[in-house]
């Protein structure tokens, strides 16, 4: 599934079950359901708590108990807080403009 067809299905899903069990460099699949305003709920290990504000834009879990939780809880979260948080991290724009800044560093 991709495209549009992705999008919606993240998009109409109420949260993304994302419990991994490595340590995940980045999340890019985190990072596509915040966009579509879809809270996550994902272990907390790897890159998750660098993605996930715990209790804003989903929930870290230790367990799956935690996780059937949280699930419980996914009405707490705003929608539209997981949509600005990526847009104000990931955005064209302020990803251009960070990596600007980092090849003017190395250069520097």
């Amino acid at each position: 599934m991709g495209g549009a067809d992705r999008a919606k299905a993240l998009g109409s899903a109420r949260a993304l079950l994302h419990l991994i069990n490595f340590d995940e460099p980045f999340g890019l699949s985190v990072v596509e359901a915040l966009a579509c305003g879809t809270p996550v709920i994902a272990s907390n290990r790897g890159s998750m708590p660098e993605l996930i504000d715990h209790g804003v834009t989903g929930f870290l879990v230790d367990s799956v108990d935690a996780a059937v939780d949280a699930i419980g809880r996914i009405g707490e979260i705003d929608r539209a807080a997981c949509r600005a948080a990526v847009s104000a991290r990931f955005a064209v724009d302020r990803m251009a403009d960070r990596y600007l800044d980092l090849y003017r560093l190395l250069l520097d």
